[in-house]
């Protein structure tokens, strides 16, 4: 038996075995491009020609798919409520201050746990632009002190 065929089906075997471990589309166009190169050592190719198929069918299938492919199984981001407290005015109601670990804010009808984003104290009844959400906190700004 040809070595070479054995060689191409050990290395398609392990390459399927990798992208079914993963699932991530990171070795599929290389078994397929075993797979090929397979083909072309069975009908008794030369090693270069054998090489060639693999080159080839993997970079053809993988311009040929992967952008299509990475669209369809992209992650998507979907909007929760939490993202609407970016767009509302907030009002600081208990003094935040990051050392003491106090501080919260309203916006929306709602009382967040708040932390200043530059760690300087906000008193209350101060408006603050929320910068950012992390877990129940809301990192804020005072929107005198934001940049445009």
């Amino acid at each position: 038996m040809n070595p070479y065929i054995v060689l191409w089906l050990i290395l398609m075997v392990i390459l399927f075995g990798i992208e079914a471990a993963t699932v991530n589309l990171v070795s599929i166009w290389f078994a397929l491009g075993a797979l090929g190169a397979l083909i072309a050592a069975i009908a008794g190719g030369q090693l270069w020609l054998q090489v060639t198929v693999f080159v080839v069918v993997a970079a053809v299938t993988l311009l040929l798919t992967r952008p299509v492919l990475k669209k369809r199984l992209a992650v998507r981001h979907q909007p929760t409520n939490a993202d609407k407290v970016y767009e509302l005015p907030a009002v600081v109601t208990e003094r935040i201050d990051n050392e003491a670990g106090t501080g919260a804010v309203s916006s929306g009808g709602k009382i967040w746990t708040a932390r200043s984003a530059d760690c300087v104290p906000i008193e209350a009844g101060t408006r603050v632009k929320v910068l950012s959400i992390e877990g129940v906190k809301l990192i804020v700004t005072p929107e005198a002190a934001r940049v445009n």
